[in-house]
């Protein structure tokens, strides 16, 4: 077995992660004094997931959810009836032509899930993003939520750069790459340092009068 580090399981570990995050940074410090404790947001891994993911892709919260209920109502969040359905049968539950060909892509890769949690976050990455449909963001999300791992990062996330922005006092937000760089800072804690950016954020634009 691969060494994958830290697995976040529960809420002390999340706690762990933050104590070490305000010892190493005064910002996460000062962040944290302001968020509170920050939430565990562990999930399920596997295939309903990733096709959960795909789902929600540029949709709000409200019609993902309506078309992930008519998806289960149908017995439609399996790789085998995804595979068996038509256009027209996916279509009828609500996923566009692209999202059905992105579901049945994700069906057809064989990913073995288990083989998943042993493997390094960079190999994760890698199979996932193989599939047509799943970006890197999806990916490492996957890696921080459903696998548990306690530092990956996802960079490319609009609501950690915008946060990275109003805590660093930078003048604009970071890019992706560059914020790549500035998180092996937060190494071997950075899916607690995304959790403290996404909670400050809320608290940032709550003050801005805009969430």
């Amino acid at each position: 077995m691969s060494d994958i580090g830290r697995i976040i399981r529960t809420e002390a570990c999340v706690a762990e992660g933050a104590a070490w995050l305000a010892s190493a940074e005064p910002r996460f410090a000062h962040a944290l004094t302001l968020t509170g404790p920050l939430p565990l947001r562990r999930r399920q891994d596997g295939f309903e997931q990733l096709l959960s993911a795909i789902v929600s892709q540029q949709v709000s919260v409200a019609s993902a959810r309506a078309i992930w209920a008519r998806l289960e109502a149908a017995g439609m969040t399996g790789p085998a009836p995804i595979l068996a359905a038509s256009d027209d049968d996916l279509r009828a539950l609500g996923l566009s032509r692209q999202k059905a060909a992105y579901a049945r892509a994700l069906a057809g890769a064989g990913i073995d899930f288990d083989s998943l949690r042993s493997a390094p976050v960079e190999t994760v990455v890698a199979e996932l993003t193989a599939v047509k449909g799943i970006g890197i963001w999806t990916a490492e999300i996957y890696a921080m939520f459903s696998l548990g791992r306690a530092d990956v990062f996802a960079p490319g996330d609009l609501a950690l750069q915008e946060a990275a922005r109003i805590l660093f006092a930078l003048d604009e937000r970071p890019k992706e790459r560059a914020f790549r760089q500035m998180a092996e800072a937060w190494s071997p804690w950075r899916s607690v340092a995304a959790r403290a950016l996404w909670a400050y954020y809320h608290i940032a634009k709550e003050r801005e009068g805009i969430v």
